[in-house]
């Protein structure tokens, strides 16, 4: 066999043998990584939750009649508290009439028990031609009402009423301002069913 004929069988018989020795040692190593014991550092575990769900979603009814449809990007379940702390809450409320009353706000507490529920920052409800805004809002189930304790703000297209608390009859379809009450109104404002 001449040199060049050589040399042609050579060189791919060494291009065969780095593909042996690289799957090889590219075979050797992926087992490394798959019987290598994996340590995780700085788990956080919370022993609080019994349960944390996400994207959950509960439809309350009384009688048949739905009460309000609740949806949230996270529940915590906390043990022996019989509470649900619940993530970027959006929930729609039905009155006796079948209005629908929006709320959203960034975080909530869910009684398990009672199904009533406590909402905070950022609150905003959505009612009628109404936006309300207040740092946090209450819902009793049993008597189907939304309430503020702490100041708020109630907006339509003409006006602006602001009160020291408030509270939505859902049975009654009725908004009720109480405490030191202060508005704006335009000759265009129609506020029949505030108090």
């Amino acid at each position: 066999m001449s040199s060049i004929g050589k040399k042609k069988l050579i060189l791919p018989l060494l291009l065969l043998l780095g593909f042996i020795i690289a799957g090889l040692g590219a075979y050797y190593y992926i087992n490394y990584l798959l019987t290598t014991p994996i340590t995780l550092e700085e788990i956080e575990v919370d022993d609080t939750a019994a349960l944390k769900l996400n994207l959950i979603e509960q439809i309350s009814k009384k009688n048949g009649i739905t009460e309000w449809k609740l949806k949230a990007s996270s529940a915590t379940l906390l043990k022996d508290r019989n509470k649900a702390v619940l993530k970027d809450v959006n929930i729609i409320f039905y009155t006796k009439q079948n209005t629908q009353v929006h709320l959203t706000a960034s975080s909530g507490e869910l009684d398990t028990k009672t199904h009533d529920m406590t909402f905070s920052k950022n609150v905003i409800i959505r009612y009628q031609r109404y936006t309300l805004r207040s740092e946090t809002l209450h819902y009793a189930k049993k008597p189907h009402i939304i309430r503020s304790d702490s100041r708020i703000t109630v907006n339509d297209e003409d006006s602006v009423i602001k009160s020291d608390s408030m509270e939505i009859l859902l049975g009654q379809d009725l908004i009720i301002l109480k405490g030191h009450v202060e508005g704006q109104f335009s000759e265009n404002s129609q506020n029949s069913n505030l108090l």
